[in-house]
């Protein structure tokens, strides 16, 4: 890429652990973009990663520099993650995608292309023209957390938390600047707040191979405490409004 080209289009992939197959990731992010003939920028954020992670990112970036890579030493949180490769990200349109690939990156053109129709477009298993194979288990999983978001919050979406979202950078900026998960709830929070500021959420259908079963319960009660947070922020205390207010004022 030449450094004067400004990345029209900057994606986002959170790493934890990824050594194995984050070439792999590259690889198919990489030929999946350049099928679109624009400018682009690739954003590794490793998350304290306790393997080879870093090294094989940075190797690969070293032949491509349309890769980007980021890495602290401590394991954060994928929320963290996402926010620090948002605010490191130049293009005008983010897109965020799980460096496991459980989603086909070929598919993210469609996302992009729907951005003209709202603010932020998100995957949905929920929608009815998805093909979503995952475990049983984890499906149920899936419904009873989204069931609770939409009580707790009252965010109107089937869901919240697959690994594929796209939105326009100006959009986002003040989301993103006031969101506190770092782990488990980040994208409930995120979709919490977009919605609270009046942007406009577009779902989509996904194809997706869920490979993990299930969560442990140390997972799921994080998860749920974290959720309980942002409840509290949204509902209680109105922390989100009140820095959106504040952000106006002269």
């Amino acid at each position: 890429m030449n450094n004067l080209e400004k990345p029209q289009i900057s994606f986002v992939l959170p790493a934890y652990n990824e050594g194995r197959h984050i070439k792999d990731a590259l690889d198919k992010m990489d030929a999946s973009v350049r099928s679109m003939g624009i400018n682009y920028e690739i954003i590794v954020v490793d998350d304290g990663s306790k393997d080879e992670t870093v090294k094989e990112a940075f190797g690969y970036s070293k032949h491509n520099d349309h890769v980007k890579v980021i890495s602290y030493y401590q394991n954060i949180g994928k929320g963290h993650a996402l926010k620090i490769g948002f605010f490191e990200a130049v293009g005008e349109i983010v897109a965020f995608i799980d460096s496991d690939l459980d989603i086909d990156p070929f598919q993210i053109k469609k996302y992009i292309n729907v951005l003209d129709r709202g603010d932020l477009v998100i995957a949905s298993k929920k929608h009815p023209q998805s093909n979503v194979e995952a475990p049983l288990l984890r499906k149920f999983l899936s419904s009873g957390f989204n069931t609770l978001v939409r009580l707790l919050t009252g965010l109107d979406l089937k869901d919240t938390q697959t690994g594929l979202k796209a939105c326009k950078r100006k959009s986002l900026e003040k989301v993103f600047s006031v969101l506190a998960v770092k782990r488990f709830a980040f994208d409930v929070e995120l979709l919490a707040v977009a919605n609270l500021y009046g942007l406009k959420i577009v779902e989509m259908p996904v194809n997706i191979q869920l490979k993990k079963s299930s969560f442990s319960i140390k997972e799921i009660s994080n998860m749920f405490i974290d959720l309980l947070g942002i409840t509290y922020r949204l509902r209680v205390t109105k922390q989100y409004l009140n820095v959106k207010l504040d952000n106006n004022i002269d």
